[in-house]
């Protein structure tokens, strides 16, 4: 690790985003998502349900899945910090949850375009997600060393830029070249595949799976070259140390109000956005009958965004500092969502729209824009706070307990979207209850100390 210089450090930290990044822009938000909508709607519909029946049973299962899966992540990730933290080691880990990354996103290749098998491609999709949440909990951890104090907004806000755009980059790459449209071709007139893949039977569509795990493969080279585990003497911690660590943290929250109100504020928003990303392209799917390669534009305006937002929120954080950063986002969020639930193909706010308006697409776009530029800052500017509530004796645990604080609940956003859309027949009302989640995290901000809590350092001991 001495012959890597701090920027090459930084650099193989950037690309753990870079690499990982395609999981959630590809696989959840922009390509799979919509995808597994359109499947899972026409096996309901096949089944006897209206259409609009059918895509609101289609957005329950994929709210229920991500709920269970963060359910899994929430439960597992404060105890994986503090194991890690015991035994000194982190990269073991980033490898494990690598492979099952891997695996989770190499299988959906074989999705059945009729519907047949998709409670087993939802089980590998949560495998990969699974992996993909866990190892970020690692790298996360690792922030606190990238830099100085008044470095770390800029860091985190530069990493994620550097994701998005990888992102962005895969998603160009999907629809060019891969995602077929209706009538067979990508949306620049090209075969799936340059002619090797069979658009009838979704071959482009699917193949985005192993894309992004090729993807990840090779982008995480620099990673594992240029970020190491720190040269410290070797340590045998047991479950038991784990176990030992992670009560004792959880029992030093009640001397840590900044840190306790910051991850239970953070939980609620953070699940918020995590349901705004999770179905984004499944509502332009259901409400405004959007095809997979429009919500892939809709893609690519978004993590375009995020990437411009980032870079210039992480040069804001290192200016006036996270918290102002975060409490902003989320009200240009808040904002974005109430618009969202009121719109529909055929009127806005309740007022009629002419027939056949692209007004819903051109606000659906903008929204789209802010939410991936807002999104981005919200992610950056608060895994910055979390840096300056991170006792450095323990950078593991402390963030594995902020991704119990972003994953415990993480079910909350997808049930309560799921239970919203079963009860009001209707996907488009079926995303409301973000809004409530978004004002309860910033409720909570109030009592964050923008400057952390240094002072209760050491009475984590």
């Amino acid at each position: 690790m001495s012959d890597v210089s701090a920027r090459k450090r930084i650099w193989g930290w950037f690309f753990f985003d870079w690499a990982s990044q395609p999981y959630h822009t590809l696989l959840v938000t922009f390509i799979f998502g919509p995808f597994f909508a359109a499947v899972a709607s026409e096996f309901f519909m096949n089944a006897g349900q209206s259409e609009d029946a059918a895509k609101a049973s289609a957005q329950t299962l994929w709210a229920w899945n991500m709920g269970l899966a963060g359910l899994v992540i929430g439960i597992g990730a404060p105890f994986l910090g503090a194991l890690a933290d015991t035994r000194g080691r982190k990269r073991p880990w980033i490898i494990g949850f690598s492979f099952m990354y891997v695996i989770g996103a190499a299988a959906l290749w074989f999705t059945a375009p009729d519907g047949s098998n998709m409670y087993w491609m939802l089980l590998v999709f949560s495998i990969g997600f699974i992996g993909a949440e866990y190892a970020l909990i690692f790298t996360n951890s690792q922030l606190p060393d990238l830099g100085t104090e008044e470095e770390i907004g800029k860091i985190s806000g530069s990493g994620f830029a550097f994701g998005y755009f990888g992102g962005l980059l895969a998603l160009i790459v999907v629809l060019v070249f891969f995602a077929e449209q209706g009538d067979g071709v990508t949306i620049v007139g090209l075969a799936p595949g340059l002619g090797l893949l069979d658009p009838e039977a979704r071959e482009g569509t699917r193949a985005v799976g192993p894309f992004t795990a090729i993807w990840f493969l090779v982008f995480m080279i620099p990673y594992f070259r240029w970020v190491h585990d720190p040269l410290i003497a070797k340590v045998r911690g047991t479950v038991g140390d784990a176990l030992g660590t992670l009560k004792a943290s959880i029992g030093n929250l009640k001397t840590r109000r900044s840190l306790l109100h910051l991850l239970i504020g953070s939980m609620l928003y953070r699940d918020a956005l995590n349901g705004i990303y999770a179905f984004g392209g499944i509502y332009a799917f259901n409400v405004l009958d959007w095809t997979v390669p429009q919500v892939g534009i809709f893609g690519i305006i978004g993590a375009a965004s995020a990437t411009l937002f980032c870079y210039i929120g992480g040069k804001v954080d290192s200016r006036i500092g996270p918290k102002p950063v975060v409490i902003f986002a989320i009200w240009v969020l808040i904002l974005l969502c109430f618009v969202l639930v009121n719109m529909s193909r055929d009127a806005l706010f309740g007022i009629p729209l002419a027939e056949g308006s692209n007004l819903p697409d051109i606000i659906m776009l903008a929204a789209g824009a802010l939410i991936g530029g807002m999104g981005g800052i919200l992610q950056a500017s608060s895994r910055s706070l979390m840096v300056r509530h991170t006792d450095p004796a323990v950078p593991t645990e402390s963030f594995g307990l902020y991704g119990l604080s972003g994953r415990a609940t993480a079910f909350i956003a997808p049930i309560l979207i799921g239970l919203a859309t079963t009860i009001t027949g209707s996907a488009r009302l079926g995303v409301s209850p973000v809004i409530l989640l978004f004002l309860l995290g910033l409720i909570l901000l109030r009592w964050v100390n923008p400057q952390g809590d240094r002072e209760t350092w050491g009475t984590a001991s």
